[in-house]
């Protein structure tokens, strides 16, 4: 039995190992009808991949907390499994980081692009590279990829399966719960949370989030909302 066969993923979500890109597969899907909770994944030498469909009940705009939510997800599931002097934070957009550097990054697909509306499905997944991207790293030090940052004893199948174990707890609070534990996990996560950075042609200090996770951006006297359905891939 392969790792990608003995994946055990948690009640109401389901696998499935794709030989395509795991986000485009499972937006396919989703796009098709196919039920909520499937998990496409692919796995080879050089990239960890895993996407997750949701049904969402609310309007867009809050449903977006699930790219926040799986990004502390990642964070929680990764961070029991390297060893501890690896860092790992998440930027605004989806941005995963380790020890700083940028290393892979989640996307984010609905049905509908209207923040008002409640999309029939919502596709959340993440590209992880394992190995570096040439034999040059020293070109790009602000890339990295996991077993570069001490975590090659990471088995890639365990950290999806761990990804999506912690995704559903985080999912299973926020609706039981409210937003307000994720904004606390997830704060202490941000990247660049009181920098000075640019967005959306927009320069300024980033000041946090609204309770939807949109950003917060001061200029001057002004201070911009940018709503995170903006970093939505378009639909096909």
């Amino acid at each position: 039995m392969s790792e990608a066969d003995a994946l055990a993923f948690p009640p109401l979500l389901w696998g499935e190992e794709v030989s395509t890109d795991a986000f485009d597969h499972a937006c396919q899907r989703a796009l098709l009808g196919c039920d909520a909770g499937l998990v496409a994944h692919r796995v080879n030498a050089s990239v960890a991949q895993a996407a997750l469909v949701f049904a969402p009940e609310v309007p867009l705009a809050k449903a977006m907390a699930m790219l926040p939510l799986c990004g502390v997800g990642f964070q929680n599931a990764l961070g029991v499994m390297a060893p501890p002097e690896v860092a790992v934070h998440l930027d605004w957009d989806g941005g995963i980081r380790v020890n700083g550097a940028a290393c892979g990054r989640f996307r984010a697909m609905a049905s509908t692009a209207d923040p008002a509306a409640v999309p029939d499905w919502l596709v959340i997944g993440f590209t992880l590279p394992l190995i570096p991207a040439s034999d040059r790293p020293g070109d790009t030090p602000d890339q990295t990829s996991l077993y570069a940052e001490g975590c090659a004893e990471v088995s890639p199948y365990a950290l999806i399966e761990a990804w999506a174990r912690h995704s559903l707890n985080w999912i299973n609070r926020w609706d039981e719960e409210g937003s307000r534990a994720l904004h606390s996990e997830w704060r202490g996560l941000a990247q660049d949370m009181g920098e000075e950075i640019s967005r959306d042609g927009l320069s300024g200090t980033f000041l946090g989030v609204d309770e939807d996770f949109g950003m917060l951006l001061r200029d001057g006297e002004t201070t911009h909302l940018i709503p995170l359905t903006t970093v939505l891939e378009p639909a096909p």
